[in-house]
This record gives structure tokens, C-alpha cells and sequence, in this order.
């Protein structure tokens, strides 16, 4: 525990925290549309898009990587969506095709074009996490904090939207929903959240921040709000509890996030077959 409160007096700890769990926060409450609109493997399409995007924009030498893989990974995240409705194109057919292409080219410009003298070790921090997470500036957390307020605003007024769509599209489609205009939304919001949480918990573990916290709470509660809550207040606590593990026994941030989110859901399966007998 002294250790720990050592720890929690760098300010570089403190910023890795609080965009640790702003990005937790803003995960979970996407995570049970996703899964329920059977789009759970999303967030991993998404961060392979990312991660190519992010491939191109460092042979570029963009300052700024985000100009180019913040648009890029929302473009890609509506045309999934869209795709989720067509009958040529199924949803995971898609993400499946999209996410293993931009992968592959990311990886392949890399290895043309990069520059970097340890390109196995940069690629390995995009795909798992980075230890740069641990050296955020104050602009990293002014821009996380700007856009988590945003994302959990825009999920709060639009709570009803997205609940209509989210369980029964065609109904809310044929009562007046704009339902393209809230898929678009819902896109836009989990595409966003996918490029802020990369360097948490790297491009291949992004969907178990997404998904796990709300299959958890799913084994527990049945209602839409209740599972939302539930999965919002895991998501935060997990995330928390394994940014600090991670940083007192040196272990990587994004897996040690992981095995913490699969050790909860266990104990959720398991805690609901319980309350059900």
C-alpha cells in the first residue's frame, strides 16, 4: 500500500488514471448496443483500421497522427454499420474483411517505408498497448477529458434514440426514427473511443474494453439501463484496478487490463447462475 501511494503521487500516474478510466467510462456505454446489435467484434475491425491508418500516417512523419486516423477509423466505422443492414455484405463479413485488409497494409507500409530502427518493438506497442501511456501530456488529458464529456453527454440525450435502435430498428425506423442518422452516431462515438483507448490497451485488445464489462453485467441484470449502469461502474473499476497492478508489479497495462475484465466475467457467470437457481 505505501508503494502504491508512492506510485500515486507522480502527476504522470495521475494523468495515466484519469484518461485510463475516462476511456473505460466511455467504452462501456457503447459496449451493450454493440453486443446486442450483434456488432461485438467492432471495436477489433475498428482498431485494425486504426492501426493501418496509424501505419500511414508515421511513414508521412504527421506531427499530428490523429488528423489522419481519427477520420479514417469514423469513415470505416459507418460504412461497417451500414454494412450490418445489407443482405451482399453481412456486418461481421465485413469487419472480418475491412479489419484483417487494413492490418495487413498497415503492417506491410510499415515494413517498406519506416524508418524507426525497431520497427518489431513499435508495432508490438500499437498491437498490445504502450508504455507510453505512462507519459501523457496535458494536452492528451485536456483532449481525453473534452471528448469523454462529450461522448457521455451525447449518450445521455440521445439515451431513447439509441435504445430504439438498438433493440428494434425496423419498429423505430417505421415510428420516425432517423435511424441511419443514430447508427451514424453510435459509429462516430465507438470510433472515437477506439483511437483514444489504442495506446491503453493496444489496437488487438480493444474489444474486450468494449464487450467484457457488458457481458459481465448482462449474466446479472436484463434490463437495457440496469446492464449499462453495471457495465459502466465494471468497466471503471476493472480498468482502475488493473492500471495499478500493472504499475506496481510492472506488468503490460493493456493484457493485465484484459485478464482483469475476463476474471470479473467468470465471476459474473458464475455469481448469475447462482441468483437464477
Amino acid at each position: 500500500m505505501s508503494t502504491l501511494i508512492e506510485y500515486l503521487q507522480f502527476p504522470f500516474v495521475q494523468k495515466a488514471l484519469i484518461v485510463g478510466v475516462l476511456i473505460a467510462l466511455c467504452s462501456s456505454l457503447l459496449g451493450v448496443t454493440l453486443v446486442l446489435k450483434r456488432f461485438s467484434f467492432i471495436g477489433d475491425g475498428l482498431s485494425h483500421v486504426a492501426f493501418g491508418a496509424m501505419a500511414v500516417a508515421s511513414v508521412m512523419n504527421l506531427t499530428h497522427k490523429m488528423i489522419l486516423v481519427m477520420p479514417v477509423t469514423i469513415l470505416c466505422a459507418v460504412v461497417l454499420l451500414a454494412a450490418g443492414n445489407r443482405r451482399k455484405l453481412r456486418g461481421d463479413s465485413a469487419i472480418a474483411m475491412i479489419s484483417v485488409s487494413a492490418m495487413a497494409l498497415g503492417y506491410l507500409i510499415m515494413n517498406l517505408f519506416s524508418k524507426s530502427a525497431n520497427l518489431t518493438g513499435d508495432v508490438c506497442s500499437t498491437l498490445f498497448g504502450s508504455a507510453q501511456f505512462l507519459t501523457l501530456t496535458d494536452s492528451d488529458v485536456v483532449i481525453c477529458i473534452a471528448v469523454s464529456v462529450i461522448v457521455v453527454i451525447l449518450f445521455i440525450v440521445f439515451y431513447n434514440r439509441i435504445f430504439a435502435v438498438t433493440f428494434d430498428e425496423a419498429f423505430a425506423k417505421t415510428s420516425g426514427t432517423r435511424t441511419s442518422l443514430y447508427n451514424i452516431l453510435i459509429a462516430v462515438i465507438i470510433a472515437t473511443v477506439i483511437v483514444l483507448a489504442m495506446n491503453l490497451v493496444g489496437s488487438l485488445l480493444i474489444s474486450a474494453l468494449v464487450i467484457f464489462p457488458a457481458l459481465s453485467a448482462m449474466r446479472l441484470f436484463k434490463s437495457f439501463f440496469k446492464v449499462t449502469v453495471c457495465s459502466a461502474i465494471l468497466s471503471v473499476t476493472i480498468t482502475l484496478i488493473g492500471m495499478l497492478v500493472s504499475i506496481l508489479l510492472g506488468t503490460p497495462v493493456g493484457a493485465t487490463i484484459v485478464v482483469s475484465d475476463l476474471v470479473v466475467y467468470g465471476a459474473f457467470a458464475i455469481l448469475g447462475k447462482c441468483v437464477s437457481h
